[in-house]
């Protein structure tokens, strides 16, 4: 937006932002417009929406001390809250733009005064967090009713009862705004091939260790996240799927799982976990009215993996370190529509086709492929932390050559890869948190290792050896 009292004209892209944002700031809601009505360059007058975006406290935090961490993860949860609470207020129109900004605003000030005073009496009180509080709308490209059955079926509905069009339309607004977007597809047959891995040098780890623990078979589901939201159910704002450890939830701890059965068939009770991927087919799961779910804006049917495969990897370069037990590992960003690509690691692709890997797009696969979603996992370690305050400083991601950086010694690294039959030309979407519109570079994965030592030190070995072990 221009400055207060600058007359300079403003150009076309501003002048999209601008137009969209007093709609949304005036009169409540999302609004979803034609984005060729502004921006004039858009033949096919793709709808656009908004949503909020806040700066990530959490991400700024490089040093949290033991005894305030409890208190820390609580308001960081209490944040995440706040957000997604003030998105379905904006997107159902109880709350106009600027008032529910400015609400907004004075939750995470109260909040992030107890984050900074939790952290102020272990003595780390850092600087500048109070500037984190501030929120603005964001525009994101939003779904076209047209490609969402659960829209047609719901106008459909309201025609029957004799609803005016007007109130039709509003309904397929309401409902179309959570995403995916068309512009959120793309064919995987027109992407080039872009994958690119370091040649192994002498001194590399060549071999590999395979875990089989099964494609949720169990029905293992919930929308915790105990790595980033310990203690608070439904920290995570979406579902999801879980492997490996059987009693993994909010409430978890190294204890309990250590104690934990495990779907592994080697005995392994790490925890492996990410957002389940449903298709947009306007069908209600049985998570249709629960937080995590449909309370949280993700709706249809969740998909089952046809197949999971776990591996560990080794280095191009050198031998590899045994993990410490208990350690923690995010791999993507859950909130990459807001925060930006920089911790971004979403890999989509479909089967045939897996030397094209995208990040901010969803396949379009052909028929006899099927999606794939890929996640590697940060192979350096810090050496020293089996966690971090942000849960991303004490593990690092090796150099186009492999090489890790100075300080960090190269681990197993962990590759999982998830395999779906889509059926042909059905849109799908992954969870999200509400505000991030399901966009699919916000894809993530988390993991915990649970290894006994002498398992985890039975795959350095393979690793190390050159062997391939299951």
């Amino acid at each position: 937006m221009s400055q207060k009292g600058h007359k300079r004209r403003l150009r076309p892209k501003h002048k999209l932002l601008a137009a969209m944002s007093a709609l949304v700031l005036g009169g409540g809601g999302v609004v979803i417009v034609a984005q060729g009505a502004f921006a004039g360059q858009d033949s096919r007058n793709a709808p656009v929406t908004a949503t909020i975006d806040c700066p990530d406290v959490g991400d700024k935090l490089e040093n949290v001390p033991d005894q305030a961490r409890g208190e820390v993860d609580a308001n960081l949860a209490k944040l995440d809250t706040q957000v997604a609470d003030a998105y379905q207020q904006l997107s159902s129109g109880r709350a106009q733009g600027k008032a529910l900004l400015g609400g907004l605003k004075q939750q995470r000030d109260k909040t992030i005064t107890s984050l900074s005073d939790a952290l102020g009496k272990a003595g780390q009180k850092p600087a500048g967090l109070q500037g984190l509080s501030a929120c603005v709308m964001k525009e994101a490209a939003a779904a076209d009713p047209a490609d969402e059955p659960a829209l047609a079926n719901g106008a459909d509905a309201a025609a029957k009862q004799g609803a005016p069009q007007q109130q039709q339309q509003q309904q397929q607004q309401q409902q179309a705004k959570g995403g995916p977007a068309r512009s959120d597809f793309v064919a995987i047959n027109t992407v080039k091939p872009n994958v690119r891995k370091p040649a192994a040098r002498g001194g590399a780890s060549t071999g590999s260790f395979a875990v089989q623990c099964g494609r949720n078979e169990n029905g293992h589901f919930n929308p915790d996240n105990v790595i980033v939201a310990p203690g608070v159910s439904n920290g995570a704002h979406h579902m999801h799927d879980y492997v490996g450890n059987k009693t993994t939830d909010a409430f978890s701890t190294n204890n309990s799982l250590a104690q934990s059965g495990t779907t592994c068939t080697n005995g392994d009770q790490s925890t492996y976990y990410w957002p389940v991927l449903r298709l947009r087919d306007g069908k209600a799961e049985k998570d249709a009215k629960a937080p995590g779910g449909g309370q949280d804006a993700n709706i249809g049917t969740i998909l089952k993996p046809k197949q999971v495969t776990i591996e560990f990897k080794g280095s191009p370069v050198s031998k590899v370190a045994a993990m410490p037990r208990f350690m923690r590992i995010i791999t993507g960003d859950a909130k990459a529509l807001t925060n930006g690509n920089a911790n971004a690691n979403a890999s989509w692709s479909c089967t045939g086709f897996e030397n094209r890997q995208l990040k901010d797009k969803y396949p379009v696969c052909p028929k006899g492929s099927d999606v794939v979603r890929t996640f590697n996992f940060q192979s350096c370690w810090d050496g020293k932390n089996i966690d971090s305050a942000n849960h991303r400083t004490h593990v690092a991601f090796a150099d186009n050559n492999g090489n890790c950086k100075k300080g960090f010694k190269a681990i197993p690294q962990l590759v999982q890869r998830i395999v779906y039959s889509v059926p042909p030309g059905s849109r799908f979407a992954v969870d999200s948190f509400p505000e991030q519109l399901h966009k699919p570079v916000t894809d993530h994965g988390d993991f915990i290792n649970v290894m006994s030592n002498g398992l985890m030190a039975g795959a350095v070995r393979c690793i190390n050896d050159g062997r391939a072990c299951r």
